[in-house]
C-alpha cells in the first residue's frame, strides 16, 4: 500500500465531515501526532498520525505549490 504524501500547511479532505459541515482541514502541526484545523469553523484537533493517515482522503491544496509563486 502506498503512503500518502502530505506536509505542513496542506489543505486535506477527510473521509468524515466535521460537525460544522465541512470535510476540509489544514495541517498546522506535524509529528507523532498531527494537529489539524477545520477550514470552516477554525476548530483544531490533535490526532495520532496513524488515525490521520487512515481518515485522510486526499490532499486538496499543497502549501509548497503556493509558496513557489513569490
Amino acid at each position: 500500500m502506498e503512503r500518502k504524501v502530505f506536509g505542513l500547511g496542506d489543505i486535506v479532505q477527510m473521509k468524515k465531515p466535521h460537525p460544522c459541515g465541512t470535510n476540509e482541514m489544514e495541517i498546522i502541526r506535524m509529528g507523532m501526532d498531527i494537529r489539524i484545523k477545520c477550514t470552516g469553523c477554525q476548530h483544531s484537533v490533535l490526532i495520532p498520525r496513524a488515525k490521520f493517515e487512515k481518515n485522510m482522503k486526499k490532499v486538496l491544496h499543497s502549501a509548497e505549490s503556493g509558496a513557489e509563486n513569490n
